[in-house]
Protein backbone atom coordinates (compact mmCIF):
# COMPACT_ATOMS: atom_id res chain seq x y z
CA UNK A 1 0.00 0.00 0.00
CA UNK A 2 1.41 3.39 -0.99
CA UNK A 3 -1.49 5.81 -0.61
CA UNK A 4 -4.27 6.33 1.91
CA UNK A 5 -7.71 5.29 0.66
CA UNK A 6 -9.18 7.95 2.96
CA UNK A 7 -7.29 11.09 1.82
CA UNK A 8 -4.83 9.98 -0.89
CA UNK A 9 -1.66 10.94 1.03
CA UNK A 10 1.40 8.71 1.33
CA UNK A 11 1.33 5.96 3.97
CA UNK A 12 4.19 4.68 6.09
CA UNK A 13 4.60 1.12 7.33
CA UNK A 14 5.18 1.39 11.08
CA UNK A 15 3.85 0.35 14.47
CA UNK A 16 1.16 2.84 15.49
CA UNK A 17 0.97 3.98 19.13
CA UNK A 18 -0.86 1.43 21.26
CA UNK A 19 -0.35 -1.38 18.73
CA UNK A 20 2.19 -4.20 18.54
CA UNK A 21 2.36 -4.87 14.79
CA UNK A 22 3.45 -2.72 11.85
CA UNK A 23 0.55 -1.24 9.87
CA UNK A 24 0.12 1.11 6.94
CA UNK A 25 -0.47 4.50 8.59
CA UNK A 26 -1.39 7.67 6.72
CA UNK A 27 1.14 10.44 7.33
CA UNK A 28 -1.52 13.10 6.61
CA UNK A 29 -4.80 12.07 8.28
CA UNK A 30 -3.53 9.36 10.65
CA UNK A 31 -5.81 6.59 9.33
CA UNK A 32 -4.51 3.14 10.20
CA UNK A 33 -5.12 0.67 7.37
CA UNK A 34 -5.54 -2.79 8.87
CA UNK A 35 -5.08 -5.82 6.66
CA UNK A 36 -6.87 -8.83 8.08
CA UNK A 37 -7.36 -12.44 6.93
CA UNK A 38 -9.97 -13.19 4.28
CA UNK A 39 -12.77 -15.69 4.90
CA UNK A 40 -13.34 -18.38 2.29
CA UNK A 41 -16.72 -20.01 2.86
CA UNK A 42 -18.31 -23.01 1.18
CA UNK A 43 -20.67 -25.94 1.39
CA UNK A 44 -20.29 -29.68 1.45
CA UNK A 45 -23.66 -30.35 -0.20
CA UNK A 46 -25.10 -33.86 0.00
CA UNK A 47 -27.64 -35.74 -2.10
CA UNK A 48 -28.17 -39.29 -0.85
CA UNK A 49 -24.64 -40.78 -0.73
CA UNK A 50 -23.07 -38.25 -3.10
CA UNK A 51 -21.31 -34.90 -2.72
CA UNK A 52 -21.53 -31.90 -5.05
CA UNK A 53 -18.14 -30.95 -6.52
CA UNK A 54 -17.15 -28.29 -9.05
CA UNK A 55 -14.25 -28.35 -11.50
CA UNK A 56 -12.64 -24.90 -11.47
CA UNK A 57 -12.77 -22.68 -14.58
CA UNK A 58 -10.53 -20.05 -12.95
CA UNK A 59 -7.13 -19.77 -11.33
CA UNK A 60 -5.83 -20.71 -8.92
CA UNK A 61 -5.95 -24.45 -9.63
CA UNK A 62 -7.84 -24.21 -12.94
CA UNK A 63 -9.27 -27.60 -13.94
CA UNK A 64 -9.07 -29.05 -10.43
CA UNK A 65 -12.03 -30.14 -8.30
CA UNK A 66 -13.37 -28.36 -5.23
CA UNK A 67 -16.43 -27.84 -3.10
CA UNK A 68 -18.37 -24.71 -4.07
CA UNK A 69 -16.68 -21.99 -2.00
CA UNK A 70 -15.33 -18.48 -2.26
CA UNK A 71 -14.65 -15.21 -0.51
CA UNK A 72 -17.28 -13.94 1.91
CA UNK A 73 -18.82 -10.60 0.98
CA UNK A 74 -19.56 -7.72 3.32
CA UNK A 75 -22.98 -7.66 4.95
CA UNK A 76 -23.60 -11.42 4.75
CA UNK A 77 -23.33 -14.22 7.28
CA UNK A 78 -21.02 -17.16 6.73
CA UNK A 79 -24.07 -19.39 6.08
CA UNK A 80 -25.37 -16.90 3.50
CA UNK A 81 -21.92 -16.88 1.86
CA UNK A 82 -21.95 -20.69 1.62
CA UNK A 83 -25.39 -20.66 -0.03
CA UNK A 84 -24.44 -17.81 -2.40
CA UNK A 85 -21.19 -19.46 -3.47
CA UNK A 86 -23.00 -22.75 -4.13
CA UNK A 87 -25.56 -20.91 -6.25
CA UNK A 88 -22.85 -18.99 -8.15
CA UNK A 89 -20.51 -21.91 -8.81
CA UNK A 90 -22.97 -24.78 -9.24
CA UNK A 91 -26.31 -23.01 -9.83
CA UNK A 92 -27.53 -25.22 -7.00
CA UNK A 93 -29.91 -24.42 -4.18
CA UNK A 94 -29.04 -25.77 -0.75
CA UNK A 95 -30.26 -25.86 2.79
CA UNK A 96 -27.24 -24.89 4.89
CA UNK A 97 -26.64 -27.17 7.85
CA UNK A 98 -24.13 -27.08 10.66
CA UNK A 99 -20.64 -25.62 10.58
CA UNK A 100 -18.34 -28.50 9.68
CA UNK A 101 -14.71 -27.42 9.20
CA UNK A 102 -12.74 -24.33 10.15
CA UNK A 103 -9.23 -24.39 8.71
CA UNK A 104 -6.67 -21.66 9.32
CA UNK A 105 -4.38 -21.02 6.35
CA UNK A 106 -2.05 -18.41 7.88
CA UNK A 107 0.62 -18.41 5.15
CA UNK A 108 -1.96 -16.83 2.79
CA UNK A 109 -3.92 -14.97 5.50
CA UNK A 110 -7.15 -16.92 5.00
CA UNK A 111 -9.62 -18.91 7.08
CA UNK A 112 -11.60 -21.61 5.23
CA UNK A 113 -15.08 -22.35 6.62
CA UNK A 114 -17.15 -25.24 5.27
CA UNK A 115 -20.76 -26.00 6.19
CA UNK A 116 -22.59 -29.27 5.71
CA UNK A 117 -25.57 -28.73 3.44
CA UNK A 118 -28.40 -30.56 1.71
CA UNK A 119 -29.12 -30.12 -1.99
CA UNK A 120 -32.75 -29.11 -2.38
CA UNK A 121 -33.10 -30.62 -5.87
CA UNK A 122 -31.04 -31.93 -8.79
CA UNK A 123 -31.33 -28.72 -10.80
CA UNK A 124 -27.65 -27.73 -10.95
CA UNK A 125 -25.15 -26.85 -13.67
CA UNK A 126 -21.77 -25.15 -13.96
CA UNK A 127 -21.72 -21.48 -13.03
CA UNK A 128 -19.28 -19.02 -14.59
CA UNK A 129 -16.40 -20.14 -12.35
CA UNK A 130 -16.91 -23.87 -13.01
CA UNK A 131 -16.10 -26.06 -16.00
CA UNK A 132 -18.16 -28.94 -14.71
CA UNK A 133 -20.32 -29.85 -11.72
CA UNK A 134 -20.94 -33.40 -10.53
CA UNK A 135 -22.48 -35.42 -7.74
CA UNK A 136 -19.86 -37.98 -6.72
CA UNK A 137 -19.70 -40.94 -4.38
CA UNK A 138 -16.63 -41.36 -2.19
CA UNK A 139 -15.05 -43.89 -4.56
CA UNK A 140 -15.55 -41.48 -7.50
CA UNK A 141 -13.79 -38.49 -5.93
CA UNK A 142 -10.70 -37.55 -7.99
CA UNK A 143 -8.46 -37.29 -4.90
CA UNK A 144 -5.35 -36.48 -6.94
CA UNK A 145 -7.21 -33.60 -8.62
CA UNK A 146 -8.61 -31.82 -5.54
CA UNK A 147 -7.72 -28.13 -5.82
CA UNK A 148 -7.01 -27.22 -2.19
CA UNK A 149 -5.73 -29.06 0.88
CA UNK A 150 -8.52 -27.60 3.03
CA UNK A 151 -11.10 -29.18 0.71
CA UNK A 152 -9.36 -32.58 0.78
CA UNK A 153 -9.26 -32.39 4.60
CA UNK A 154 -12.97 -31.50 4.77
CA UNK A 155 -13.92 -34.34 2.41
CA UNK A 156 -11.81 -36.91 4.27
CA UNK A 157 -13.35 -35.90 7.61
CA UNK A 158 -16.82 -36.10 6.09
CA UNK A 159 -16.41 -39.65 4.81
CA UNK A 160 -14.78 -40.78 8.07
CA UNK A 161 -17.59 -39.20 10.10
CA UNK A 162 -20.25 -40.70 7.84
CA UNK A 163 -18.76 -44.18 8.34
CA UNK A 164 -18.70 -43.68 12.13
CA UNK A 165 -22.18 -42.14 12.20
CA UNK A 166 -20.92 -39.19 14.27
CA UNK A 167 -20.45 -35.78 12.69
CA UNK A 168 -18.46 -33.18 14.59
CA UNK A 169 -16.81 -29.82 14.02
CA UNK A 170 -13.25 -30.19 12.72
CA UNK A 171 -10.56 -27.54 13.02
CA UNK A 172 -7.04 -27.43 11.62
CA UNK A 173 -4.19 -25.10 10.81
CA UNK A 174 -2.24 -25.65 7.60
CA UNK A 175 1.47 -25.12 7.23
CA UNK A 176 2.72 -23.74 3.91
CA UNK A 177 2.62 -26.35 1.14
CA UNK A 178 5.86 -27.82 -0.21
CA UNK A 179 7.39 -25.89 -3.13
CA UNK A 180 6.20 -28.44 -5.70
CA UNK A 181 2.55 -27.65 -4.77
CA UNK A 182 2.96 -23.93 -5.42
Amino acid sequence: MKYCSNCGATVAFRIPPGDSLPRHVCEQCGTIHYQNPKLVVGALAEWEDRILLCRRAIEPRHGMWTLPAGFMENEETTAQAAARETLEEACARIEVGELYTVIDVPHISQVHIIYRARLLDLDFRPGEESLEVALLREDEIPWDRIAFRSIAISLRHFFEDRRSGRFQLHTASLAPPPPEWR
